[in-house]
């Protein structure tokens, strides 16, 4: 039986302070404070896995968080550079309670990656707790990739991210004005497509072009968010009341 009420997490983590080659140890503790606060599925930023390196789906590092989902009981959204028929995409593998890789979704619209290959379909799958869309970074500018995870029944649809501003692109106050793009372009797109909207970034604060910022935003609003810290954000969600806003709102 489908749960209609899930608790989703994201985990806005810094980056190889623990192991400066990965970050496994520090993913490993965030499961397990998710799970603690009972979680349905904790989320990652982008590219959170390997500092150097590209992971292919039989990394040890990978096995080891997949071992980690299975005893938690618990689903899991991993983001990173994988290497898959002797391409390099960056590519989100979903976890789920067994321990299992239900899929993946390839990013569609890299920004600037050298040697990255872009993705080419859109991808949502089903889950114990509703129907989930997946999306990297960049592709949050894009209104018709969303409109196309809708169509396929997408009610919660995840974006990880390192989402870092253009100098030029701002006079002055570059950080406050790009962090004002983010929020707009979260919310726009849970509106748009009357669904709930993840956005999941790292907390690193060195790089000084990098917005630290996550948020779990619903239709109407932003119900969650974290800024400038470490930490993990929750939200207890409806998802019977995404169906009634796809009531109130026809032709949406």
């Amino acid at each position: 039986m489908r749960n209609d009420n899930p608790r989703i997490a994201l985990a806005q983590i810094k980056y190889f302070d623990i192991n400066e080659k990965n970050n496994l140890d520090k993913i490993i503790e965030y499961i397990k404070k998710a799970k603690k606060k009972k979680a349905d599925i904790v989320c990652f930023p982008e590219t959170c896995v390997l500092k150097d390196n590209h992971l292919d789906l039989n990394h040890k590092l990978l096995i080891k968080i997949k071992k980690e989902c299975k005893k938690q009981q618990i689903w899991c959204i991993i983001t990173d550079d994988f290497m898959y028929k002797d391409k390099q995409y960056n590519m989100s593998v979903l976890i789920n309670r067994e321990g299992k890789i239900k899929g993946s979704y390839k990013k569609m619209r890299p920004y600037a990656e050298r040697n990255v290959t872009p993705g080419y379909k859109i991808r949502v799958f089903d889950t114990d707790f509703g129907k989930i869309g997946i999306a990297i970074c960049w592709d949050l500018a894009f209104p018709s990739f969303f409109r196309s995870m809708k169509k396929s029944g997408a009610q919660i649809i995840f974006c990880p991210a390192q989402w870092a501003y253009e100098e030029r692109a701002h006079k002055e106050d570059h950080s406050n004005r790009e962090l004002a793009i983010i929020k707009s372009l979260i919310l726009t797109r849970a509106f748009e497509n009357l669904s709930y909207v993840a956005f999941c970034s790292p907390c690193r604060l060195e790089q000084k072009d990098l917005i630290c910022y996550s948020a779990i935003a619903s239709p109407h609003r932003i119900i969650e968010e974290i800024h400038n810290e470490e930490g993990l954000i929750f939200a207890d969600l409806d998802l019977k009341e995404i169906d009634n806003f796809r009531k109130i709102y026809p032709g949406k």
